[in-house]
């Protein structure tokens, strides 16, 4: 079979295989798409697609690490 026939030309998806969705922010964890960006993925047109790829980035900073231990409790990582 030709692999070419299954290949389409449209913008890759974001997915880094790691499926884990924040609690609060509500985007995953390893793409930082929203669940109905990640459901909707494939409906998509390209424009919108370009989009959020674009929009992608800025959205890293919102999930912060999780402190435990002693750096919680301080406020501090000493």
């Amino acid at each position: 079979m030709n692999d070419e026939v299954w290949k389409r030309r449209e913008i890759d998806s974001p997915c880094v295989r790691v499926c884990v969705v924040h609690p609060t922010e509500r985007i995953c964890v390893g793409c930082y798409r929203s669940i109905e960006e990640i459901a909707g993925w494939g409906r998509l047109s390209a424009d919108e697609r370009s989009r959020i790829m674009a929009e992608l980035p800025g959205r890293a900073p919102r999930l912060r690490q999780r402190r435990g231990g002693r750096a919680a409790r301080t406020g501090g990582g000493t």
